[in-house]
């Protein structure tokens, strides 16, 4: 049996003995009307009570698989860290239930000079646990009884689909249900950026419009987009990673996408402006939740190929789907389920994708091109470096892959741009530049700031088909920059002017700025060209746009 320190029986005898009564158990956190699993995933509470005073001094929360230890640890923070308003201080006499529990702490407790008894009632914790098993059992579960396996099956058949690697959120569905009170649902798909995975289904045009005005006016202010957030008036479906650590940092979590499904985590609930959030579903949202899922699972289903191509098209089919065993008449019912175009086009006029708003325009230079710079995504991991060549063949082999030409292998290896984001935005970068015909070249040009005058180093990507696209912005000034530059330039000498591409995943996991092998997804070779052979000369912020 483990017994205490020397040192820690002296301090705990050091503390006021105390003419008390103190009652200990350990009991599941659960009611007894809950499934046996529940009890088991919610764990056991200990409780440590002064009777004679009536105050809880120590409680914890423990697995129910640790050992009669974690019931000691709990009485020395009872006796020396109490709960307030009690002090720090040692029973005269203490009860417990559980015959090994209290022989259990005879060994321990022996030089404490404290009597351990036993009782087949503890008054005072019966009734603490009464109370908690009350507030149990007067809990709403998340799905009704009869929607609690067929709705997260459901679930699962949509993340299977993945809707988001070819619809964007703007990208409307209308589900014309007609009952419940419900007309037609719009279901907005989360994913396609990789940050959260979801549906969200609105109740009404206006609500959907509201809130993407409502971010608009002020993406930067966090109070005003939780504040706009719950003034949605919606049913929602998100994914998480079911073994979640809340302390955990979240830069340091993997790609949900890239997890296997049962490590997957549906939830469910509503959000309304007079009610706020809930992860809550009462029957009749839960049959409404059934139906939504169902048909649009179908409609993905049907017309998978058709939403993928470029141009959102208009479609809609009728879908006739059984309820679940209820208490309701209803035993099935037709739903229709459609492509928005118009409502995906006004969406995306609200979010002001136009040219024009993109632009970096140099007024000397005609026949410049727009400068766009909407293909790499925020907050990516950006890096100039050098790949060996012996990587470059494993490469080669390993992920998509566009050739350049014939490139001499001299020096420490090919000279790349590193760009690191999650799995989903790789994708859409990677399918971007493949779409305009592969990389051309990739360039080092001079901008400059009128308004505060710095002066910038701004990477640039030309694509086969003559785009240019900002990939990054360095002030003139900063060292680590101008030495990677010299580095960059070298290298580039070495390989006759030849370099390269390439786009990672693994932005939010372990290997966040370090790439492995296994996370890079593309390599696109081409030429490095001078601003002299761009020809576009020094390009002038303008003020509609900020470099940042």
């Amino acid at each position: 049996m483990t017994s205490f320190n020397r040192s820690t029986s002296r301090r705990l005898k050091k503390l006021p003995q105390i003419p008390s009564v103190w009652e200990g158990d350990r009991r599941p956190l659960s009611s007894p009307n809950q499934h046996s699993a529940d009890s088991e995933a919610k764990g056991e509470c200990i409780l440590w009570v002064d009777y004679s005073q009536g105050i809880v001094r120590g409680m914890d929360v423990v697995a129910s698989d640790i050992g009669p230890e974690a019931i000691v640890r709990t009485l020395m923070q009872a006796m020396e860290h109490p709960q307030s308003p009690a002090r720090p201080a040692r029973p005269q006499r203490i009860i417990v239930r559980d015959r090994e529990i209290q022989f259990y702490l005879r060994g321990v407790l022996q030089d404490l000079d404290i009597a351990i008894d036993y009782a087949p009632e503890l008054p005072l914790i019966d009734e603490l646990f009464r109370g908690f098993t009350d507030i149990l059992d007067s809990q709403t579960p998340d799905l009704p009884p009869q929607y609690a396996q067929i709705l997260p099956e459901k679930a699962f058949a949509i993340w299977q689909a993945a809707p988001w690697e070819f619809l964007q959120e703007q990208q409307i569905l209308s589900i014309e249900i007609n009952n419940w009170d419900v007309g037609t649902l719009y279901a907005s798909i989360m994913g396609m950026l990789g940050m959260e995975y979801g549906i969200l289904f609105y109740r009404s045009e206006e609500s959907l419009k509201q809130f993407r005005a409502a971010v608009l006016t002020d993406e930067e202010s966090t109070e005003h987009l939780e504040e706009a957030f719950l003034k949605q008036d919606c049913l929602f479906l998100t994914f998480d990673s079911a073994d979640e650590d809340e302390d955990e940092d979240e830069d340091e979590e993997g790609d949900l996408a890239d997890l296997p499904l049962s490590e997957i985590d549906p939830t469910f609930g509503n959000i309304h402006p007079l009610e706020g959030l809930r992860s809550v579903l009462y029957e009749e949202e839960a049959v409404v939740m059934f139906v939504a899922i169902e048909s649009l699972s179908r409609f993905i289903r049907d017309h998978r190929r058709q939403l993928h191509e470029d141009i959102f098209p208009s479609l809609s089919r009728r879908y006739r789907i059984s309820l679940p065993q209820s208490e309701e008449s209803i035993k099935s019912l037709t739903v229709t389920v459609s492509t928005v175009p118009q409502l995906a086009a006004e969406l995306e006029e609200m979010a002001g994708f136009d040219v024009d708003d993109q632009e970096i325009e140099n007024p000397d230079s005609p026949s410049f091109q727009a400068l766009q710079d909407d293909l790499i995504p925020e907050n990516s991991f950006l890096s100039l470096g050098v790949v060996s060549w012996e990587m470059l063949e494993s490469l080669k082999k390993g992920i998509s892959y566009h050739n350049a030409g014939e490139i001499k292998q001299v020096g420490d290896g090919l000279p790349v741009i590193l760009i690191q984001t999650s799995r989903p935005k790789a994708k859409i970068v990677i399918e971007r530049i493949e779409a305009a015909g592969a990389l051309r070249a990739i360039c080092f040009n001079p901008g400059a700031d009128p308004f505060d005058g710095d002066r910038y180093d701004l990477g640039l990507l030309q694509t086969q088909n003559g785009e240019l696209f900002l990939f990054g912005e360095f002030l003139d000034e900063d060292p680590i920059h101008v030495e990677a530059r010299k580095k960059w330039n070298q290298r580039c000498k070495n390989t006759q002017g030849y370099c390269g591409l390439i786009i990672a995943k693994g932005l939010t996991g372990a290997s966040r700025g370090n790439p492995q092998l296994r996370d890079m997804m593309a390599l696109f070779e081409a030429r490095s060209l001078s601003p002299k052979d761009l020809g576009i000369g020094t390009l002038q912020l303008m003020p509609q746009l900020e470099f940042e």
